[in-house]
């Protein structure tokens, strides 16, 4: 007899504004057949999920629902956006403290019942958490990876598309190391259609001192500061962000995107998780790329490394 193929299933753990966001970004993408909803407020659970079947005639058919962790049985991939926002006063290791808790309760609750499936977390600070739920979770480091840099590299490339008059997606750069303060431009590879940053700039008479340079990677890395000010939070591009890394990986596509993976033997860097391209199939991280740095740019990396497992390394200390 043959068997009949199950639904495509995701779950996302954790309501919020991002988590709300990525499911109705997926909804609209018709890239799930099958939609969980799983938070702590299942009302708030139930209320989105109903809020989102309301959206389905005018889309694809879905089946969305407010479910718990069982529900992440034969999920292609689980999205982890639960945790706790950081308070006013309150230090950003005291909020990662307060979010590993959070994960060593659901992280493995999410792999007992989908031991199979693929977790990728969002929840900030993304790299120092993701690690936690590779730990915790007892699955293959490649099916357990963070979103990462793949907004930082978006708000990257916009930025550099509208200095340079050119469509966003003509233009290819990456920021890598941490999703913060730490994180790396990788100018020496940056090009628009094949053409190096210096090169274009030359052949159509544009700047391309370090002066601009410096204020198109400020306005990317400080980004998100500014609609915080603004809005309050974050969460239209992380979540289309997030719907493009659940594409890649439910139509096993090979794509190369900035998530946050571990890393081994890369310019000395070891046994921690942090951005750079690597390409994502219908198993997760597939392989990371090794790119060509300079020395600046190797440097900013080791010291991105560097920042992100002192932060690892209190943590584990204050759990011990």
């Amino acid at each position: 007899m043959t068997a009949i193929p199950r639904p495509t299933r995701v779950a996302i753990v954790g309501t919020g504004n991002v988590g709300a966001t990525t499911a109705y970004a997926l909804l609209l993408s018709g890239h799930a057949s099958e939609i969980v909803l799983i938070d702590a407020n299942r009302t708030r659970a139930e209320g989105e999920a109903m809020d989102l079947n309301h959206s389905v005639p005018f889309v694809y058919p879905t089946r969305v629902w407010a479910g718990d962790y069982p529900d992440c049985a034969g999920a292609a991939v689980t999205v982890i956006a639960a945790g706790a926002a950081q308070k006013p006063g309150e230090t950003r290791l005291q909020l990662v403290q307060k979010n590993a808790a959070i994960f060593k309760q659901i992280v493995p609750l999410v792999a007992r019942h989908n031991p199979d499936g693929i977790i990728l977390v969002t929840t900030n600070p993304v790299d120092v958490l993701t690690y936690v739920a590779w730990k915790v979770s007892g699955l293959p480091a490649g099916r357990v990876f963070g979103s990462g840099t793949i907004l930082d590299t978006a708000r990257f490339r916009y930025l550099l598309s509208q200095h340079y008059g050119v469509d966003p997606r003509s233009v290819h750069a990456y920021i890598i190391g941490e999703h913060g303060d730490s994180e790396v431009p990788v100018w020496s590879l940056a090009n628009i259609a094949g053409m190096r940053l210096p090169d274009f700039c030359a052949a159509h008479g544009l700047g391309c001192d370090d002066a601009v340079l410096e204020e198109i990677f400020a306005g990317t890395r400080d980004a998100a500061y500014q609609i915080i000010e603004r809005k309050g939070a974050t969460y239209y591009a992380v979540a289309t962000g997030l719907m493009r890394i659940v594409e890649a990986i439910l139509r096993d596509q090979n794509t190369v995107l900035s998530v946050s993976s571990l890393i081994h033997d890369y310019y000395g860097i070891d046994d921690v998780c942090l951005s750079v391209p690597a390409v994502i199939d219908r198993g997760g991280v597939e392989k990371v790329l090794h790119l060509a740095l300079d020395d600046r740019e190797v440097a900013g990396l080791q010291q991105s490394a560097r920042v992100l497992k002192e932060t690892i390394a209190q943590l584990w200390q204050i759990a011990d």
